[in-house]
């Protein structure tokens, strides 16, 4: 967890970092970096599908509860852990769609325009991230059952 954290962190700062000089470089210079666009696309969405374990291991993903919070402890908790499972099978059934994508990406070395980055390399974040927060809300319900970690017991319903 604290390794996804560290990468999709060290993700972000690096993209704000080339937009920084690419900035200084356009309105001190007048010249810009050709590929500063795209690598930023890239590390955003690694950041996002790296840090999307962690987030769904905390519980902390969107979802839609308003109901599922009105009904009896009983009937929540049967609701809960039926969207992890929902949540788990649909992450697996995106990963298992897009891996074929990334392995042509791979083997007809596709590249990006400008940065001349292999392809593979960021859709392969869709993948893995899905997969890493599938297993990581797996963890959770079998460790701490549905619900969100780090809630105090006597909090009631912990969205």
């Amino acid at each position: 967890m604290t390794a996804l954290r560290i990468a999709a962190g060290a993700m972000l700062i690096t993209s704000v970092g080339i937009n920084f000089v690419n900035i200084i470089g356009r309105y001190v210079f007048s010249v810009s970096i050709s590929w500063a666009e795209e690598a930023m696309l890239f590390l955003t969405i690694g950041s996002v599908f790296l840090a999307a374990g962690p987030v769904g291991y905390l519980g902390r993903h969107i979802h839609m509860d308003v109901v599922v919070l009105a009904l009896p402890p009983r009937a929540r908790r049967f609701f809960e852990i039926f969207s992890d499972l929902v949540t788990i099978a649909t992450c697996l059934a995106l990963a298992i769609f897009a891996w074929p994508v990334v392995s042509m990406l791979a083997e007809l070395d596709q590249r990006s325009d400008t940065a001349n980055i292999p392809l593979a390399i960021p859709q392969s974040a869709l993948p893995i991230g899905l997969l890493l927060m599938a297993f990581l809300i797996a963890v959770r319900l079998i460790v701490y059952g549905p619900g969100r970690p780090d809630a105090e017991p006597h909090d009631g319903p912990a969205h």
